[in-house]
This record gives structure tokens, C-alpha cells and sequence, in this order.
């Protein structure tokens, strides 16, 4: 393993509830609107809060008429679109890929549940772990190809596969990220544990109860520097080619849902991502749930690694929901695209900023104060992992302007914040 080796992302592809597509993604985060959750047409989700955010009609139509076919294959299809536009956006095709060293990872919490959720259960059981079989499958692909399965950090541990295939010199080009879609299981088991906020997902908000979960997929391309550079591509200047320099796993080993209370293995995740302090990040993608006990341990943990009076937050999930395995990755596209644009767009509009989550949620567009973007994931088990995604040296940003005025919060002593913000029946939960 060569520590030292560079890999870069050069495409990046996104499928979510705005769309298909990453400029569509940045055209919702851009927008900062509120999308209420739909109800899926299942008449098998017999449940208090059948509440998703559903990717629109993708070509997918529905077995009685118009709406999405929701027990066809559509994580498969979601993360075919994905990585069809990350490979677009990296300039390769199957050609290009036939001569080099390509290996596929992907991460989800359900993989293909459409398929074993046909009606009431009965009929042969299919694998549902196969995504990235397909989409190798699909690009004439003989390389290696991993699923990666746990829970809601599946997207970044994905991300951290990736990393090392470049780092130990197994790949050159590794087609990676997660993809989930909507699962009548999933959703069935979040209602019993009183997980699902009924009104939206609200990551920070005072009156959050629960999360609101969501389909998509984010995938990217990642390359080593070699490779990119070999091919014309890395030293451009443009800064659409960026730096993965970091993936920091732990777990904490404690309890099956929540996390621990003094979250060390989470500040070691996002320790071992960011390398050696000071840490230079221009914003943060949180995990941000909206389940209360997660989006204060993490607004206090961040406050123990960054200056968050400083470091602006992007809530992603408040855009487009809790898209489980998909979350990191889709939250690694977002940071790509902040890094691009060199911007960190508004957050959706909160009612009211729990007082125990003390971080900065911008409401409006702030520039870009640094070249990296930390992306957070975490998921039942105690699984926790981190990304850094940085712009390349030639493409950092200039740092011109700064965080302040209204949108910065007023306490900034870097004191910890409280514990759990009351009791709720979402208040142990992770994932």
C-alpha cells in the first residue's frame, strides 16, 4: 500500500429526487426549496408514515398506469444513469476503459429490494446485493467488483474501497459511490421504530422528530493522478478534477442503532480523513439526519475537530431526504460541486436552529474559504466514516471573503453542546 499515491475524481454522476443528473443537483441546492415527502403508491405499505422522496419518472413507468414502478430493479437503474454521466464527465467510455485496470464499488443499505418485495413474499428470493455485478455487468467490465452493505455509511466506505484499490496499485479507474431505492422493508421498519419525521426531513431543527428517507445515487469516477495525468487530464486548471485525499472508518462497537455518547470513534473517523491538523476545510457536509440524538452528537463533535463558528455546513439531506447507502456518496457529488463553484449554497430555510446543534447553517450563498470539503457518514452498527474531497493545488480557491455577519452563530467559545434535546421515540438512532 502507497499511502503517498494521489488519486483524483474526475467524473461525477447523481440521480436523486430532483432529477437525473448533478447539474440538476446543483440547480435544487442552488434553490435551497422545500420538497415534501411523497407516498409511494404500494398498497402492501401499511404503515403510520409511508413518507419517501421518490426519484421521478425515469423511464420506469409503473405496472397500472402512470408512476414509478416501485418493485422494478431501480437501485440498479439509478446507479446506471449515475455512473453513466460520471463517466461522461470524466471524458472515458467503454473503450477507453477495455485497456486499463477498472474495478466497480458500490455502497447501499437495501441493494435491490425491488425484486423480493413483490407482493407478499412467497416467491423465489433473489440476492439482493448486486449492484455492482450489474453495472460491471452492463460496461463489459471483468474486473474487480464489491458491494459494500453497512447501513447508512455504505456510500463512503465505498469511497474508502476505492482509495485503497488506487493507493495498492489494483486499479487505475475505479467506478465508485452508492444507490438506493425505495424499500417497503426499510421504510416498514423505520415506522415501527418511530424514526420518520411526519412532516419532513428538518436535519437541525428544533422540532425535528425523525428522518424522511429518499431515493438516489451518487457515483464517481476515481483515478489515480497517474492515470488522469497520463491522459490529459489532471493538469487542466479548470479545477473539475479534485483530490480525494482522505477516508477515515471506525466503529463504535457499542449498541445495534445509536452511536456512543462520548463519540470518540466519530472524531477519529473524521481525524483520519482530514491527516494532519491545521485543518484547512472550507465546508462540511453533515450527516444530519434529523433523528435527535444525531444532529446534536454531531454538531458537538465537529465543534471538538473544527471551528464551526468558521466552517460553514451544507445539509444535504434537508434538500433531498436520508438516501441511506446513497447518502455519502451523493454528499461527496455535493462536494464536488461546491468545490467547482467554488460556493456553498444556502441551506433549506429552518424554522428554528435547535440551540443545542451550535454549528453554521448558512441561508444564503457563502464563497468557498478553503480547498476541502468533509463529508460525514454514519450508520447502525456504529459505523462511521468520513471523506475529504480537496481541489487540486493548481485550481485552489483564491479564499477571498470569509464567514460572519447574521448567518454565523453567536456562541463561538468552542464550548461543547448538551446532550440529547429531550425525549423522543427517534432519539437513539444513527442511521
Amino acid at each position: 500500500m502507497n499511502a503517498e499515491a494521489e488519486a483524483v475524481v474526475t467524473g461525477i454522476g447523481a440521480v436523486t429526487c430532483h432529477g437525473a443528473g448533478a447539474d440538476e443537483l446543483w440547480r435544487a441546492m442552488t434553490a435551497a426549496g422545500t420538497r415534501l415527502p411523497d407516498r409511494p403508491a404500494d398498497p402492501l405499505a401499511l404503515m403510520d408514515l409511508p413518507l419517501i422522496n421518490l426519484v421521478p419518472d425515469l423511464g420506469l413507468p409503473g405496472p397500472h398506469g402512470p408512476g414509478p414502478a416501485l418493485t422494478s430493479e431501480r437501485a440498479t437503474r439509478f446507479a446506471s444513469l449515475a455512473a453513466a454521466e460520471a463517466l461522461a464527465d470524466a471524458g472515458l467510455d467503454g473503450g477507453a476503459l477495455d485497456t486499463v485496470r477498472c474495478a466497480v464499488v458500490l455502497g447501499s443499505c437495501m441493494g435491490e429490494p425491488g425484486v423480493n418485495e413483490r407482493g407478499r413474499g412467497g416467491q423465489r428470493w433473489e440476492p439482493p446485493f448486486r449492484l455492482a455485478s450489474a453495472l460491471a455487468g452492463e460496461l463489459g467490465l471483468f474486473g474487480t467488483a464489491v458491494d459494500v452493505a453497512n447501513a447508512c455509511a455504505a456510500g463512503a466506505y465505498a469511497l474508502g474501497v476505492a482509495l485503497d484499490l488506487v493507493r495498492s496499485g489494483q486499479a487505475d479507474v475505479v467506478i465508485a459511490g452508492g444507490s438506493d431505492a425505495y424499500s417497503r422493508v426499510a421504510l416498514g421498519c423505520f415506522n415501527r421504530l418511530g424514526a420518520v419525521d411526519p412532516e419532513r426531513c428538518r436535519p437541525f431543527e428544533s422540532d425535528r422528530a425523525g428522518t424522511v428517507f429518499a431515493e438516489g445515487a451518487g457515483v464517481l469516477v476515481v483515478e489515480s493522478a497517474a492515470h488522469a495525468r497520463a491522459r490529459g487530464v489532471l493538469d487542466t486548471g479548470d479545477g473539475r478534477v479534485l483530490s480525494l485525499s482522505g477516508v477515515g472508518w471506525s466503529c463504535d462497537g457499542d449498541h445495534p442503532t445509536a452511536p456512543r455518547e462520548d463519540g470518540e470513534e466519530i472524531v477519529r473517523a473524521m481525524r483520519r480523513a482530514l491527516g494532519e491538523p491545521p485543518y484547512d476545510v472550507g465546508c462540511v457536509v453533515p450527516h444530519g439526519t434529523g433523528t435527535r440524538l444525531n444532529d446534536v452528537l454531531e454538531s458537538r463533535l465537529l465543534r471538538r475537530v473544527l471551528d464551526t463558528a468558521r466552517v460553514p455546513l451544507y445539509s444535504l439531506k434537508g434538500l433531498l431526504g436520508h438516501a441511506g447507502g446513497a447518502s455519502a456518496a451523493l454528499g461527496v457529488v455535493a462536494g464536488a460541486l461546491i468545490l467547482r463553484h467554488r460556493t456553498v449554497p444556502g441551506n433549506v430555510p429552518l424554522k428554528e436552529q435547535d440551540p443545542q446543534c451550535e454549528v453554521w447553517l448558512p441561508s444564503g450563498a457563502v464563497p468557498l474559504r478553503a480547498g476541502r470539503v468533509l463529508v460525514n457518514a454514519y450508520g447502525f452498527g456504529g459505523n462511521n466514516a468520513s471523506v475529504v474531497l480537496g481541489a487540486v493545488a493548481s485550481a485552489s480557491p483564491s479564499g477571498a471573503g470569509g464567514p460572519g455577519g447574521a448567518d454565523s452563530p453567536s456562541a463561538a467559545d468552542g464550548s461543547s453542546a448538551g446532550g440529547n434535546a429531550g425525549s423522543s421515540s427517534s432519539g437513539g438512532f444513527d442511521g
